[in-house]
């Protein structure tokens, strides 16, 4: 018996005697780029679909999703509705949002009033801090480091592996100082940390649903908005990039500078680049996910991209240029 047919089996049986649901079948619809899985079945009490989760626990803590889930639609974030969960097995069942990711919908024509739609959740989300009592965690110097070592770590030296030299790593090390004041200096307030176009729903009532919330901190104010509009699954002109950003900074962030507020933006959107590259390359070493490899090219084009700007990385954009690239093309031969 594989692994998933136990899941389901198990889940099945969870439903039927432990919630208000009764289902004769259950069936996979994806997992992601954690350990969850996802699976549809039809309620014949309410008659309606509904989505279970698999949640390992020795991998996933679901009461953070689960707390967060009521916490952000206290504040009036666009979230499932969580209805039913057992921390100890992992299982938990949501309010189903459908199959229509953000992603799928956007075009030219559509684009902008999308990304509008989107953005315009950002500020509750940025209210929400507090989750079951307790505060969030910070995003602070312990989570940046770890985040340092999934960039160097699985992209340099495992998927790429290069050993960097003493002045190669001191270049790594001084970017990353100067990323974590950058992070420091903003605002601190609620982040999502992976608002993106494919952890957002479109759904059938004109709403944008938002999903995968679980790893929530208090961080910068420009964390979520980055996260979106340079969007390691999509790209757009910069010119369209840029003008979503300056209605976003003028209807909700007018009282900071906007020379400001754009450098926040471009600096935090660098640090999640280097980050989102190194994960990666985990999904494909660690854990067998081998899809997420195609992302690189573009993650590292944002980073050289806005990296050129800022004096103060020219020896990152170098590093990245001259032994990265060339290494990461060779590979893909």
């Amino acid at each position: 018996m594989t692994q998933i047919v136990q899941i389901k089996q198990a889940l099945l049986e969870w439903i039927n005697s432990s919630t208000a649901f009764k289902c004769q079948n259950i069936e996979m619809i994806f997992g992601d780029a954690s350990f969850r899985r996802y699976f549809r079945f039809w309620d014949e009490v309410s008659h309606t679909s509904i989505i279970a989760v698999d949640a390992p626990p020795e991998f996933e803590d679901s009461s953070k999703f689960v707390n967060l889930a009521n916490a952000y639609f206290q504040h009036q974030v666009i979230v499932p509705k969580v209805l039913a969960h057992d921390p100890k097995r992992g299982f938990y069942c949501l309010q189903d949002f459908g199959d229509m990711q953000f992603s799928q919908g956007l075009n030219l024509d559509s684009m902008h009033p999308l990304y509008t739609q989107a953005l315009n959740q950002i500020p509750a989300i940025q209210s929400c801090t507090v989750t079951n009592g307790q505060p969030l965690p910070l995003y602070d110097n312990e989570l940046l480091g770890k985040e340092k070592y999934i960039f160097t770590h699985w992209l340099i030296e495992v998927h790429l592996n290069i050993k960097l030299t003493k002045n190669q790593q001191d270049t790594v090390d001084k970017c990353y100082e100067f990323l974590h004041q950058t992070f420091k200096s903003q605002p601190q307030v609620g982040v999502h940390r992976d608002f993106h176009s494919r952890n957002l729903m479109l759904l059938d009532n004109g709403d944008i649903g938002v999903i995968d919330f679980q790893d929530a901190v208090i961080g910068p104010i420009t964390y979520d908005a980055v996260s979106l509009l340079r969007d390691c699954y999509q790209k757009w002109p910069r010119e369209l990039v840029d003008s979503l950003l300056r209605e976003f900074h003028q209807r909700f962030y007018g009282q900071y500078q906007w020379q400001d507020f754009s450098r926040w933006f471009d600096l935090t959107g660098l640090q999640r680049h280097l980050k989102a590259s190194g994960i990666f390359c985990r999904l494909f070493h660690r854990d067998g996910k081998n899809d997420y490899l195609t992302h690189i090219p573009r993650t590292l084009e944002y980073i050289l991209e806005v990296g050129s700007q800022y004096a103060e990385l020219t020896d990152l954009v170098a590093l990245i240029e001259n032994t990265i690239k060339p290494k990461l093309l060779e590979l893909s031969k």
